[in-house]
């Protein structure tokens, strides 16, 4: 290990405060509800400091298994509940919308051939540039 990752492993520490104890509540079905409780350095609530509560499903896809999860602003257990359906709906949309703001980042990149070597076609295929033959094709001459 070198003296820099030495350096770094040093300087972790633990943010007393900020430290939660986390539990689970599930419906055994389809919602679960992460919340994260304040918590003392000794172990005691900290009641000064508001519980966050995590709504966490799973959505099954063509491609499979699909966990979602997103906080919510509820301040207590029966609104984390209520709130849960709207929550998880709102987190689906916006990975939907992600999804789809990727495509199109995607569908509009412009593939250039190499400057530096005009033999690179397009997808790295490889060609002769003085027979203007793509790579993997066969040129009688």
């Amino acid at each position: 290990m070198s003296e820099a990752e030495k350096l770094n492993l040093d300087n972790v520490k633990v943010d007393t405060a900020n430290l939660y104890r986390e539990e689970m509540v599930t419906d055994m079905k389809v919602a679960s509800l992460q919340v994260m409780v304040p918590i003392k350095p000794n172990g005691e609530d900290d009641t000064s400091r508001e519980r966050i509560f995590v709504c966490q499903t799973q959505l099954m896809t063509r491609g499979g298994v699909l966990p979602v999860s997103a906080p919510t602003e509820a301040k207590s257990l029966e609104e984390a509940i209520r709130l849960f359906p709207e929550t998880i709906k709102q987190a689906v949309d916006t990975m939907v919308e992600e999804a789809r703001e990727y495509q199109r980042q995607e569908a509009s990149r412009i593939v250039v051939p190499s400057a530096g070597n005009p033999g690179v076609l397009p997808g790295g295929l490889q060609g002769d540039p003085l027979r203007g033959t793509p790579g993997g094709q066969i040129s009688l001459t």
